[in-house]
């Protein structure tokens, strides 16, 4: 039976974005993200997966070993909310340092979600993708997906960005909080 799943940005959506984020001590959840991610996971019964972009790989920042532990940090941070990221997919390149064909993986291409949904056998007519950045709704776009900007991190200038071009997401959140109501909502067909 086809799994349904919420897919997160990480960085500017799930924690603050400091840029380039190597150090788990420098990871700091946005309030509620852990009471957002257990009732979308362990109540509405969504996979939790993340896609991010991580060029800082390619331009020497960050590790992999780095992204890894951060990740990591991440899932111990939620386990607090008896919560836990069900995967962690990441493009580390970048194509002022990567082959063009290295970068097909970068947000806004589905590549990474198409590859999740084929891993967990996920449903993607009845899954969502969120994040705070231009990139992220055109991914979610991209692999048909309902799309949720939400105004943490870049969100406020990706939202006047997505406006001047026309190109609105399914819905606006302030914060994760909102994100959850409006896919509960979704979720019952309340409107």
């Amino acid at each position: 039976m086809p799994n349904s799943a919420v897919f997160l940005d990480r960085d500017g959506t799930l924690n603050e974005d400091p840029g380039y984020l190597g150090d788990p001590d420098d990871l700091k959840l946005y309030p509620a993200t852990g009471k957002a991610l257990a009732y979308l996971k362990n109540i509405l019964g969504f996979k939790l997966i993340v896609i991010s972009n991580q060029s800082g790989i390619a331009r020497g920042i960050i590790t992999d070993e780095m992204v890894n532990a951060v990740n990591l940090h991440l899932n111990k941070l939620l386990e607090i909310d008896n919560v836990k990221i069900d995967a962690f997919y990441y493009c580390p390149f970048h194509p002022d340092f990567s082959s063009e064909e290295d970068c097909t993986c970068r947000k806004p291409s589905p590549e990474l979600v198409f590859k999740a949904a084929s891993d967990f056998n996920i449903d993607l007519n009845s899954s969502y993708f969120v994040g705070d950045a231009v990139s992220d709704i055109e991914c979610g776009k991209n692999a048909g997906l309902k799309t949720i900007l939400v105004k943490t991190g870049y969100g406020e200038d990706s939202f006047s960005i997505l406006k001047k071009q026309n190109n609105f997401p399914t819905f606006v959140a302030q914060n994760l909080i909102e994100v959850l109501d409006f896919i509960k909502k979704d979720c019952i067909g309340e409107k």
